[in-house]
């Protein structure tokens, strides 16, 4: 494989235990792990959060996430992990409020463009301009080649591909299959693949031709450590 495996941990709360506090912790602590391992993205999908405490939770993952980067920016070499960036899934409004790196786009959402569009307006002022950064990442999700192809022409960053495999919690959902994927990665942008992805299967998921691996449980009901080294290996 030439160029690095790309890797997106997508959180869910809801799925660690405790209360709501003792979960918001952990996941701050997931996300620590992630970052001090270089893995490329975090899309903080809270979904059942309001506004406030969508936004509250962001700045705290930012702030860690900014921390970790700093420390490992001081490493050296080969021992340097590359930087993690934040992506708020949907909501431009809190991206751009707490300086969030870009946003997660469902496949019905606004086009990737319209934000460009709206990033840049908000983007204006000084103040907002060394808040936020002026290119924001924009992922999107996508069930079908069509989609990542249209993904692509709206001038998204990247396309988040599902479900690939059969989902232990969803079985009734159909998955697509390798060969989906693998017309899918023949559009322009960066192809990533989610639903079902293990140790086991992710390689044959990059020999399809995605760029890179996206999960929730594989990162967040692991060792986030052993999951990425085994991911780059």
């Amino acid at each position: 494989m030439a160029n690095r495996c790309l890797l997106y941990y997508i959180t869910d709360r809801r799925a660690l235990p405790g209360n709501e506090f003792t979960r918001r912790e952990r996941l701050l602590e997931k996300i620590a792990e992630a970052a001090t391992h270089g893995i490329d993205y975090i899309q903080l999908r809270e979904k059942d959060l309001s506004a406030r405490h969508l936004e509250s939770l962001a700045r705290d993952a930012i702030r860690i996430i900014d921390q970790k980067n700093k420390h490992n920016q001081r490493l050296a070499g080969d021992h340097r992990p590359p930087p993690t960036t934040l992506l708020i899934n949907t909501r431009v409004d809190v991206a751009l409020a707490t300086a969030a790196h870009g946003v997660h786009l469902r496949a019905n959402d606004i086009a990737p463009q319209e934000v460009r569009k709206i990033w840049k307006q908000c983007s204006a002022g000084t103040l907002a301009r060394e808040l936020s950064p002026t290119d924001p990442l924009i992922a999107v999700s996508c069930h079908s080649p069509e989609e990542v192809a249209a993904a692509a022409g709206g001038q998204a960053t990247f396309a988040v591909f599902a479900p690939v495999f059969e989902k232990k919690d969803a079985p009734e959902t159909l998955s697509a299959g390798l060969e989906a994927l693998r017309q899918a990665c023949h559009v322009r942008i960066p192809v990533l693949a989610l639903g079902g992805i293990t140790l086991q299967n992710a390689q044959s998921c990059v020999e399809a031709g995605a760029a890179g691996i996206a999960a929730i449980r594989l990162f967040q009901e692991n060792d986030m450590a052993t999951v990425i080294r085994a991911l780059r290996s």
